[in-house]
């Protein structure tokens, strides 16, 4: 119960940085619900099922149940919708290249929980493209909607004074007792694909492209060979792109071939492409492709672990700190802009220890505070493997909430608790500029114009 009633206290204590209201994920089996349009805002409308899906995902955080409740996540939701009606009015738009992107950091992490692709088509009875079709629209929605709080609110910063009040009016029995955390930094260098290893997959798409031109279907040999997740299933489709959205060296060899034609094989940091140029439209162009990215061999690792070993005797002769060498060499794009360090949800340089890696906290496990790892091979999410090193600089033994030890963190909550009363202010001023329409069975959460 003292565990349960502190991570109440933590949630109550670390407000959410982000005003969408997360919604279950795809990789959830939707509860039954008879669906039906229960408001409108503008040209946009809510579902009854949005709105019940919303509200069990707020259960299942442990929030208590009630109709102010289920008011709340519905005044989100219009709130939500009146950002996407203003971000048409302001420009404010996501490319699709950036959706994709985003889809594919998701299909990449599925497909590691489930086991590889095809057991996520399995488990959902629909190809990846149709997955990937379902939720195209709702992740490229809720990135609107980001850009568009962005917009409102980036500019918004709190003093001390301002951390200090929000922190004293925090009841007391309502701060939360952190567990231990650490700081852990590391610097992550990628085994990359050597000359030899290259040369074997540009003879092999070139032997490729041979094929094509001698009849064989590209689209056929697209799914046979293609590396590219979000594609070769579709024969290589990747649709229409505007100019500056995809690779500069993709685009450059597609936009100089004329429609039909078939490229030599096209390094890009993805791999080689084979590509066919379908079809221009002004500034935008169709293609497809066939990618297959070199893999490194076992000189190529040996070099990487080298490399990082020389790294690793510069720092410990204090020719340069752990943190420069990590934003200037580490291939980590999460934690390298913050000195190589592991953030948590606020920014802060420090987490909960139970939250690391299995495999980073089992190596801390055996090391001194100020130390740091020789070199550590390991798998990352898309199942290549690089090598790290792991500087272990400081422990915090558990506590309760203190302006001094967790300063960051209050004033996290309080930026937030900003941004989510500048949002609030923005809803009252703009509701009456829309049009807004809610079920009367809704009438007592008095959303409507």
């Amino acid at each position: 119960m003292k565990k349960q009633n502190n991570q109440m206290r933590l949630k109550y204590f670390l407000i959410s940085l982000s005003l969408i209201l997360a919604v279950s994920s795809f990789a959830q089996k939707e509860e039954v619900v008879i669906d039906k349009i229960i408001a409108k805002v503008d040209d946009y409308i809510i579902l009854k099922s949005e709105l019940e899906r919303s509200y069990l995902d707020f259960l299942s955080q442990g929030q208590m149940r009630g109709s102010n409740a289920k008011c709340q996540i519905l005044q989100q939701l219009v709130v939500n919708k009146m950002l996407m009606a203003q971000s048409e009015i302001d420009s404010i738009f996501v490319a699709d290249a950036e959706v994709n992107n985003n889809l594919d950091r998701r299909m990449s992490v599925m497909a590691q929980q489930f086991g590889g692709e095809e057991a996520i088509e399995k488990a959902y009875g629909k190809s990846l493209e149709q997955i990937r079709s379902e939720i195209f629209d709702n992740i490229k929605e809720q990135m609107t909607i980001q850009r568009m709080q962005s917009e409102l609110t980036s500019s918004m910063k709190v003093t001390p004074s301002e951390v200090k009040k929000f922190f004293k009016n925090i009841p007391q029995d309502s701060l939360p007792y952190f567990s231990t955390e650490v700081s852990i930094a590391q610097i992550v260098k990628d085994a990359k694909a050597g000359t030899s290893q290259k040369d074997k997959v540009r003879n092999l798409m070139l032997q490729i492209r041979s094929r094509i031109e001698s009849g064989e279907s590209f689209a056929d040999l697209a799914k046979q060979y293609s590396q590219d997740p979000g594609s070769a299933a579709n024969g290589g489709q990747l649709g229409f792109y505007s100019r500056g959205e995809l690779a500069p060296e993709y685009e450059a060899a597609a936009l100089s071939m004329k429609p039909g034609g078939i490229s030599m094989p096209v390094e890009t940091q993805f791999g080689f492409h084979l590509i066919q140029l379908q079809e221009k439209r002004g500034n935008t162009y169709r293609s497809r492709h066939i990618l297959i990215s070199p893999q490194p061999n076992q000189n190529d690792y040996k070099r990487t672990e080298q490399y990082l070993d020389s790294l690793r005797t510069v720092i410990i002769n204090d020719s340069i700190t752990f943190q420069a060498a990590a934003k200037e060499y580490s291939d980590d794009q999460l934690t390298s802009s913050a000195g190589g360090f592991f953030q948590d949800e606020t920014g802060a340089l420090r987490i909960p220890a139970e939250q690391l890696d299995p495999n980073v906290f089992f190596t801390i496990d055996t090391m001194k505070i100020g130390n740091i790892t020789k070199p550590i091979r390991f798998q990352k999410e898309d199942g290549s493997y690089a090598f790290r090193l792991i500087y272990y600089k400081n422990k915090v033994a558990p506590h309760q909430a203190n302006l001094k030890d967790d300063y960051q963190k209050i004033a996290a909550a309080t930026l937030a608790q900003k941004k989510n009363a500048k949002i609030s202010q923005w809803f009252e001023k703009a509701r009456g500029n829309v049009f807004i329409e809610i079920d009367p069975e809704y009438d007592y959460c008095n959303l409507s114009n």
